[in-house]
């Protein structure tokens, strides 16, 4: 799904509360048959590190840390043990083509390598969601499209993508659209028309 809209439309503000970021003022959001509103701050915290993988255009990846620690670290709250977490590190990052970076610091990649390395620190935890804030946003073409057919690929296998873009292409290369404006969804390329 892409989400797209003119900045200060909403779209991070529910990319967030899909994400179990940020709560709902009303309605609900449902995650894995759990009904959000019903849980504590530590249940979400759970529930996040368990169904969704977050991309975000910065990166959020740490400079002086090789890339396989640094998508090792995005498993920490799960609680899966380090020689575990390190063992799926190296799977995601051969996944996004990467294998052979993975000791390579953040800050000696490329932005495309840097931004697999943040779509390997998603995919690490096996989501079932993949929310992704403006993914290619920060990349040359060729690097973009990369970007955005790994995400068709991970789609294609089961995985949830919903994607933030201003990039009007990227939004009409996915199947679904959603145009957000003034914080209301005003178009759903999936709505029933009656």
């Amino acid at each position: 799904v892409a989400i797209v809209g003119p900045s200060g439309s909403g779209k991070s503000t529910l990319l967030n509360i899909l994400g179990l970021l940020d709560r709902a003022t009303e309605g609900g959001v449902r995650v894995a048959g759990h009904d959000t509103s019903e849980l504590t701050d530590a249940e979400l915290s759970g529930l996040r590190s368990r169904e969704i993988g977050f991309v975000f255009q910065q990166f959020f990846l740490l400079s002086g840390m090789a890339a396989l620690e640094n998508v090792a670290d995005g498993l920490l709250y799960t609680g899966t043990p380090l020689a575990e977490r390190r063992e799926r590190a190296a799977v995601a990052l051969e996944r996004v083509g990467l294998s052979h970076r993975v000791g390579h610091e953040a800050s000696k990649l490329s932005g495309g390598e840097r931004q697999r390395v943040a779509i390997a620190r998603a995919l690490g935890g096996q989501p079932s969601i993949v929310l992704a804030d403006e993914p290619t946003g920060n990349l040359d073409s060729r690097s973009s499209e990369a970007i955005i057919d790994l995400l068709h690929e991970l789609n294609a296998e089961g995985a949830s993508i919903l994607v933030i873009t201003h990039d009007r292409d990227i939004a009409a290369g996915l199947p679904r659209q959603v145009s957000v404006r003034d914080g209301r969804i005003e178009h759903d390329s999936a709505a029933v028309v009656l």
